[in-house]
C-alpha cells in the first residue's frame, strides 16, 4: 500500500505562485510514477503532470507547460508541483496519484488517464482569483 497526502493549496491572485507537496509513505517502487491531476466543479478530472520517482523524467499537460514544474525529493519521499503564473482557470482541487510503473504508462501513452493510477491522495484546493 502507498499513502499520499497533499498540502500547499490555498487562495492566490492571478499571476501568483503556489507550491503543492505530495508526501508518500508505505510501499514505494523506484519505477513508480507520481502524477498530479485536478478537478474543477462540474468538470472531468484532468491530467496536469507526472514524474518518474527515480530518474526525474516528467511529462506535462499543454495547458500548464512552461508554467508548472514537477520535481521530487527522494530523501523526503515527497513530490512537488511548483505552479507559477497562475490563472483563474487553474482553480480546482489538485490530487496526487501513484502508479506502479512510469515506463508502462509512457509506453502505452496512458499517463494522462487518471484510471491508470492505483493510489490517490485526498486532494488540496487551489483557488486563483482574477
Amino acid at each position: 500500500q502507498v499513502q499520499l497526502v497533499e498540502s500547499g493549496g490555498g487562495l492566490v491572485q492571478a499571476g501568483g505562485s503556489l507550491r503543492l507537496s505530495c508526501a508518500g509513505s508505505g510501499r514505494t517502487f523506484n519505477s513508480c510514477a507520481v502524477g498530479w491531476f485536478r478537478q474543477a466543479p462540474g468538470k472531468e478530472r484532468e491530467f496536469v503532470a507526472v514524474i518518474r520517482w527515480s530518474g526525474g523524467r516528467s511529462n506535462y499537460a499543454e495547458s500548464v507547460k512552461d508554467r508548472f514544474t514537477v520535481s521530487r525529493d527522494n530523501a523526503k519521499n515527497t513530490v512537488f508541483l511548483q505552479m507559477n503564473s497562475l490563472k483563474p482557470e487553474d482553480t480546482a482541487v489538485y490530487y496526487c496519484a501513484a502508479a506502479i510503473s512510469y515506463e508502462t504508462l509512457v509506453r502505452r501513452s496512458t499517463f494522462a488517464e487518471w484510471r491508470r493510477y492505483d493510489y490517490w491522495g485526498q486532494g488540496t484546493q487551489v483557488t486563483v482569483s482574477s
